[in-house]
């Protein structure tokens, strides 16, 4: 027997299943060689901007208190604006997470009496505090834009996923400062958004009010396409180090690229009035910010590799999957929709028992900040609630969809979704006949 089946094998996977997923992989192999293609793209513009920025070895020490002339943050801060061909960037472990990335910059840059406008519908059910919507205490949480008098207004996507043109020039008046985009599907069923869908929607909001701030949030997006948001027009660009760009080595950070002055509104929010952008200790983690960033690209390929090959397998056993297993891919996250609660705990439980770290644990669903349903994460990973790192997670909500991304590496990821589909064998809810 080939030694790479036996450990599977030995790692839960049957033989049986094995061999049908080998039969589903030989048919990818065109559309992996194009993701490897995009990574290679992506490697050499990292590598680019941080030899035009004379990143160096004394950019890896550690600064202490106030921060004052830490020039490693200086360099990656650069480094990223370069990265997203942006005029400046904010990239700090200070922002301890994408909602909080997103935050500041929303923070930063509406007033009170300002509108906010989403025209791609609901944003990220972790939003729903910040602004100030959704029903119980995501409608009335303390500090949102809505207690600072800073009004919200979205426009839903067509049911086929296409933007209300109409609806959103409707939607758009004198208030409207700045205009919200969520390019990944977040929660939801709709298509994640390409680079070159955002342009065009930038480019038809500018037509009717030409000074609106265009924010993306980039989440799960970055290094998917050889362009990034920067590149249409976008004002901000706001994504995590815990996801794609901090390349599974940053413990922890988020960053926020874009217009200058809209940076520095950023910092000034981030830190205090005043200071801004010269305070902000890194206490040592420089080196590991731009070895994540530098493996990114590649870390990135490997898990839109595993998307797609859980789309074509899990498409075959029947479940609805978006994208399906041919579709273009602008997010690393694949959403299954498994129809039970027993279903989706089952597929949570496959991939934590691929983790190399607390493999042992079962997932449950339970309360989490922020989220109006019970949620089921699996995550064990190097870093808590890594999404770069394989990991699922879905709210036990009906049609009882499992979200699923990351993978340090395509063969971690591979295991984790043969052995997701082994637990839901386990359970009958895994048919390979159809």
């Amino acid at each position: 027997m080939d030694i790479t089946k036996q450990m599977y094998m030995e790692l839960g996977i049957s033989a049986e299943l094995y061999d049908y997923a080998e039969k589903i992989l030989a048919g990818l192999k065109p559309r992996f060689e194009e993701i490897d293609r995009i990574a290679e793209y992506n490697q050499m513009k990292v590598i680019k901007a941080m030899q035009k920025n004379r990143v160096c070895e004394a950019h890896f020490q550690a600064s202490t208190g106030y921060g004052y002339n830490d020039a490693g943050r200086d360099a990656l801060e650069a480094v990223y604006a370069d990265v997203f061909h942006t005029e400046a960037a904010l990239v700090r472990p200070q922002l301890t997470c994408g909602t909080h990335a997103l935050t500041v910059a929303l923070s930063a840059n509406l007033r009170p009496g300002d509108e906010l406008l989403s025209p791609v519908g609901k944003p990220y059910d972790t939003l729903e505090g910040v602004i100030g919507i959704g029903e119980g205490e995501g409608g009335h949480c303390t500090g949102s834009l809505r207690e600072y008098g800073i009004r919200y207004r979205q426009v839903d996507l067509t049911p086929k996923g296409e933007f209300d043109y109409e609806g959103i020039r409707a939607a758009i008046g004198d208030r409207t400062h700045m205009v919200t985009i969520q390019r990944s599907k977040g929660y939801q069923t709709r298509p994640t958004l390409s680079v070159e869908r955002i342009g065009e929607l930038i480019r038809f909001i500018r037509g009717i009010k030409p000074d609106v701030v265009c924010m993306v949030d980039n989440c799960y997006g970055e290094f998917v396409e050889t362009v990034e948001p920067g590149d249409v027009g976008a004002d901000l660009c706001v994504g995590s180090l815990i996801k794609n760009p901090g390349g599974g080595l940053a413990p922890i950070g988020g960053y926020i690229a874009g217009r200058a002055d809209l940076i520095s509104q950023c910092a000034y929010r981030l830190t205090a009035p005043g200071l801004g952008m010269e305070v902000g200790a890194t206490l040592g983690l420089n080196q590991k910010f731009f070895q994540g960033l530098f493996l990114a690209p590649t870390v990135t390929a490997g898990a839109l590799k595993g998307a797609i090959f859980a789309a074509s397998l899990f498409g075959s056993f029947g479940y609805p999957v978006i994208p399906n297993g041919i579709e273009e891919r602008y997010d690393i996250i694949q959403a299954v929709t498994l129809k039970s609660p027993e279903a989706l705990i089952a597929f949570c439980k496959g991939i934590q028992a691929a983790a190399p770290v607390d493999s042992f644990v079962d997932p449950e669903p339970g309360d989490m900040p922020g989220y109006t349903s019970q949620v089921i994460m699996a995550a064990g990973a190097f870093v808590q609630g890594s999404s770069i790192e394989l990991s699922a997670d879905g709210p036990l909500r009906e049609p009882y969809t499992a979200y699923f991304q990351g993978g340090l590496t395509w063969y971690h990821a591979k295991l984790g979704i043969l052995r997701a589909a082994q637990e839901l064998t386990k359970i009958g809810k895994c048919d390979r006949d159809k």
